[in-house]
């Protein structure tokens, strides 16, 4: 999540300054595409809105503990961010800690722990016995204190990512609090293959550099003037799994460079005429107005009266500010916020691009990351992981915000995030261009070029009280496709194939209604990952989703079950791991059902197929025999269908089953 236009607007520049029981619900028939859409007109509500749900369906949601539940809906300090899975726990993220849930029993999940400790975003990863929790808000504290920091510069003060113990769950301790220059938005864990002694994180920090008499070392400055600039470089943390306490900064690689400022769309015209009647009303009022990423905005009151009390200072002056501070700050103000937020001028008069990511997917098996990095979506080569290398990068003027990234299974395919307006606004809404606030597929060429392919959008409109646009997601492990399911915040959770990355397209979803149907309030899915044979959605108003995919034409029950083979120790969605599945019947039959679904073998071969796999599950005797006879056929089969390839890999899987 990235909070933009007013609210961005107020948190990043503060610490630039200062530094739900289901009531009605629809379902769609299964199979093909619905008559009609379920997720329009939705009834609003915070734990009793009503629901949709196609070709998938809810089986429990949990309400967060009762101290992370705010008295307000909507009230960003107890927001749900995302999750990290080890064995039977889910982990997830909120601005007010963390909470440790056991899902042995997916219908009843388990709350285990709720630990406080204040923060943004508290983005989580685990690895073995450690949990990482990145922070970068003005007021966390390195004890993990509610009481905030007031100073200018304090030791108390954490910005980076902590390091905590959880080999017990239910008394986590924190091993270390690696501190850096922006703090921490979001991290990466980082397996090396080559070493199993270490892991790393990656971090993406997007907060002000703090001052150097907070943390030595931190540069504001830009690298052709300061070549220990904090900005325009990630960090790379080096944590030794033996003495994780000793987990430090041990490179600061600039991916960044040569990249100039990327080209944008802007806001919608009917946008730009709402930002600017809201404006001219404001002024009215004596408001102060700035424009902010090309529209007009009214600047945080909290943001202009630390800025006038800095002018009263200033001048040596105590007391309320007078007519003429508020004259200077006028005159000021609109230079102030281009000098924070516009792309500084590099050299020859050409803006900068990013100096910094939003979030990196690291695929190490594959020696791949691709850095979803605010303008950008960058290729890059891991196989040192100290000293990762831009290979590629790709801009789009449809995307206004590279927010995350997922490789399909091959990485032959890797699939961008556009979190258009933030994450805290409404971009699905009928005058939403279907390119903007969606997903952008590329195909990958020798792990090094990145050619653009197509977009996904969820297709459903929503309402203006509901935010919405393309958030986190992961593949789901069905053998021989490319699938990926996705929350969308308030529009809830789809899943699509991307097999074919031009015309990728739904196969299921789940949506509830707005929190409210007056305002907009925040809520929605954060994140939705498929993990062990079921979707965890984390709500980040209403809790965590946990929901289940029901079979159709689209997504057949042997697909389903083919995907539930695959079974992970661990997961951090942003460290993709390798899926690789046993050679089983169900297996084959799957393949088969998907041949059968693209026409790719002739159907009286693929129905022969299906007997010979019949009767080999069924008798013991003579099963290797009907088995190689069968595999044989199929790669003869392959020289005349459609889809060689998928009928030989089927054949290899019939070869391979005990």
């Amino acid at each position: 999540m990235r909070l933009t236009a007013t609210r961005h607007l107020c948190r990043v520049v503060l610490s630039a300054v200062v530094v739900l029981t289901p009531a009605l619900s629809a379902q769609e028939p299964a199979g093909g595409t619905p008559v009609r859409d379920a997720r329009v007109g939705l009834r609003a509500g915070w734990w009793d809105a009503a629901q949709a749900a196609w070709n998938m369906r809810l089986v429990s949601t949990s309400r967060p503990p009762a101290e992370f539940i705010p008295a307000e809906p909507g009230d960003f300090d107890y927001m749900n961010s995302d999750v990290a899975f080890k064995g039977n726990f889910v982990i997830q993220g909120n601005f007010q800690g963390f909470t440790v849930w056991d899902i042995t029993d997916p219908f009843h999940p388990r709350l285990v722990h709720a630990e406080r400790c204040p923060e943004q975003q508290n983005d989580v990863s685990v690895y073995k016995n450690l949990l990482f929790l990145s922070g970068e808000s003005q007021n966390g504290r390195v004890d993990c204190g509610a009481q905030g920091v007031q100073e200018h510069a304090s030791p108390e003060r954490f910005r980076g990512v902590r390091v905590i113990d959880i080999s017990d769950p239910t008394h986590p301790r924190i091993l270390a609090n690696v501190q850096t220059c922006r703090g921490s938005h979001t991290h990466t864990v980082v397996t090396d293959p080559k070493d199993t002694s270490v892991v790393y994180i990656y971090v993406s920090g997007q907060a002000g550099v703090r001052p150097a008499e907070e943390l030595a070392g931190c540069s504001a400055a830009l690298p052709e003037e300061d070549t220990a600039s904090a900005r325009f470089r990630i960090d790379i943390i080096r944590v030794p799994l033996a003495h994780p306490e000793q987990a430090r900064i041990v490179s600061r690689p600039r991916i960044f460079e040569t990249l100039v400022a990327p080209p944008e769309h802007g806001a919608t015209p009917a946008d730009s005429v709402a930002a600017e009647r809201e404006a001219d009303s404001a002024r009215a009022t004596g408001a102060f107005v700035v424009t902010f990423q090309g529209v007009p905005v009214v600047a945080p009151t909290p943001f202009i009266t630390v800025m006038l009390d800095s002018i009263v200072k200033s001048r040596g002056g105590t007391g309320a500010p007078t007519a003429a501070d508020s004259a200077a700050l006028r005159g000021a103000l609109q230079g102030i916020v281009d000098n924070m937020f516009e792309a500084p001028m590099g050299p020859g008069g050409v803006r900068h691009g990013p100096d910094q990511c939003h979030d990196i997917t690291v695929f190490p098996a594959m020696g791949v990351a691709g850095g979803a990095c605010a303008g950008y979506g960058l290729l890059l080569d891991i196989r040192d992981p100290v000293h990762p290398v831009r290979v590629a990068a790709a801009s789009d003027s449809n995307f206004a915000y590279w927010h995350s990234a997922t490789f399909n299974n091959d990485a032959t395919k890797v699939i961008f995030t556009d979190e258009w307006g933030g994450g805290v606004s409404p971009r699905c809404r009928a005058t939403d261009k279907p390119q903007w606030g969606a997903d952008a597929i590329f195909t990958i060429a020798d792990k090094r070029a990145l050619t653009f392919r197509g977009y996904y959008k969820v297709p459903a409109q929503q309402t203006t009280t509901e935010n919405c646009v393309a958030h986190n997601g992961n593949l789901i492990p069905v053998p021989g496709r490319d699938i990926m399911i996705q929350g969308w915040y308030q529009a809830g959770v789809s899943l699509f194939d991307y097999t074919d990355p031009a015309h990728p397209t739904e196969i299921a979803y789940f949506d509830r209604g707005p929190m409210d149907s007056t305002k907009l309030e925040m809520a929605g899915s954060w994140s939705a990952y498929w993990y062990n044979g079921y979707i965890y959605s984390t709500e980040i108003s209403r809790g965590l989703d946990v929901l289940e995919l029901q079979p159709s034409a689209m997504l057949t029950k042997n697909e389903i079950d083919a995907a539930k083979l695959v079974k992970l120790a661990y997961q951090n969605v942003q460290d993709q791991q390798r899926l690789t599945w046993p050679a089983t019947f169900v297996v084959a039959r799957a393949y088969l059902d998907q041949l059968e679904r693209s026409h790719g073998l002739a159907a009286d071969r693929i129905g022969a197929a299906r007997s010979a796999l019949a009767a080999a599950e069924l008798g013991r005797r003579g099963r290797r025999a009907t088995l190689t006879t069968l595999a044989t056929q199929l790669d003869r089969d392959a020289r005349n269908a459609s889809d060689a390839a998928k009928v030989r890999t089927l054949a290899a899987v019939v070869r391979g089953i005990r």
